[in-house]
């Protein structure tokens, strides 16, 4: 009997050996279900939104409806936005704008997705409140999402150097070259280079809308991120129709963006009209982070009244002239849209020798009215 027992617990501790023996290891790394691969979860993701227009006296933001969305996570490759519409957006560099076009003040809930490599996510949501304006009607845009040139039913083209390098002693030949203005992944870019082109030391681009666009009063709204370097000297305006007919100042002259590279960050808004023009005294202005690394929104209101100028909401200028005539107000007829980048002259300066080339990238243009 007692042998009986001792050969059945010599039996079960070899097969409890057995057992042991052939499990995992568990020092070493093991895979999922995913056919062994070892799946990477993304973590640390942080949702930031921005209501387009927001201020400390309209929080609900503009009235467009429109938000700017910016997401991150460690170990994340790509990233999905759902706005409440049964629809998740992809985006590979966790940036998203989108627009609520629900009209009064609504609550919203945004989420987020961040994967990773091996297609594993996490998820992050934040509600907000945003105000529709549903009497302020999108009229015009270019949202410049075909690759190629620039609509051409859109924009025209400035060529050559003007009189007196376009009246201001700019340095570049203006172009239509695929070289000067492309659109690309989402963006018109606007590039000016040192060459030698046609006598001149540099080219790039001037855009209008002049015969294809043109408005009176509403909301104008354009994202983009600004070239650098000393010489630089981008811009974003209006300019009257009737300037064939009237020539400028008589014109008017609408200044929604300048910048020049040897004052790197510092945003300016102008007016000129007969009263006051070329070294206007009808300017502001303001200092705005990353503007050659990040995209921003510059922004004009133009009423029969008063022009707001703002970068991203934030107001730094006000024209509403208390005597209105045609020598301070030629603002209630028809201006068009121009964007370019000078190089030098009265406003740009000196001309870094280093620089070679940069860039303006333009989002998008938006009217309103």
């Amino acid at each position: 009997m007692k042998q009986t027992m001792l050969n059945i617990c010599l039996s079960l501790l070899c097969a409890f050996s057995i057992s042991c023996s052939s499990g995992s290891d568990d020092s070493q790394p093991t895979g999922d279900d995913d056919g062994g691969i070892v799946p990477i979860i993304p973590s640390a993701l942080v949702l930031n939104i921005t209501k387009v227009g927001a201020s400390e006296q309209f929080p609900n933001g503009d009235g467009s409806g429109t938000i700017q969305c910016t997401a991150s996570a460690i170990d994340a490759v790509s990233y999905g936005f759902r706005f409440g519409n049964g629809e998740e957006i992809p985006s590979t560099d966790g940036t998203m704008e989108f627009t609520y076009t629900n009209p009064g003040t609504n609550n919203y809930t945004i989420y987020v997705f961040a994967y990773s490599s091996t297609n594993h996510n996490i998820s992050t949501s934040e509600s907000i409140s945003l105000y529709v304006d549903d009497s302020v009607q999108l009229v015009w845009s270019d949202e410049f999402d075909v690759n190629g040139a620039p609509d051409t039913s859109k924009w025209g083209y400035n060529i050559g150097t003007g009189q007196s390098g376009w009246g201001n002693n700019e340095s570049q030949y203006y172009t239509d070259r695929a070289d000067n203005a492309i659109v690309e992944n989402g963006v018109l870019k606007i590039i000016a280079k040192r060459e030698n082109y046609q006598g001149s030391e540099f080219t790039s681009a001037r855009l209008l809308t002049k015969d294809k666009f043109e408005f009176t009063h509403g909301k104008v709204e354009i994202r983009a991120k600004l070239p650098e370097g000393g010489g630089t000297w981008p811009a974003l305006w209006l300019l009257g129709a009737n300037i064939d007919g009237v020539g400028w100042p008589a014109c008017g002259e609408t200044d929604i963006m300048e910048h020049v590279g040897n004052n790197q960050g510092y945003i300016q808004s102008a007016i000129h009209t007969p009263s006051s023009f070329g070294n206007t005294s009808n300017l502001g202005g303001q200092q705005v982070a990353n503007v050659s690394s990040e995209f921003h929104t510059y922004e004009l209101e133009w009423t029969s009244e008063k022009m707001v100028f703002s970068v991203d909401g934030n107001v730094h200028y006000t024209y509403q002239p208390s005597n209105k005539n045609d020598q301070t107000w030629p603002f209630d007829l028809d201006q068009f849209i121009i964007m370019n980048v000078a190089m030098g002259g009265n406003l740009g300066g000196t001309i870094d020798p280093n620089f070679m080339e940069s860039t303006m990238e333009v989002d998008y243009v938006r009217v309103y009215q």
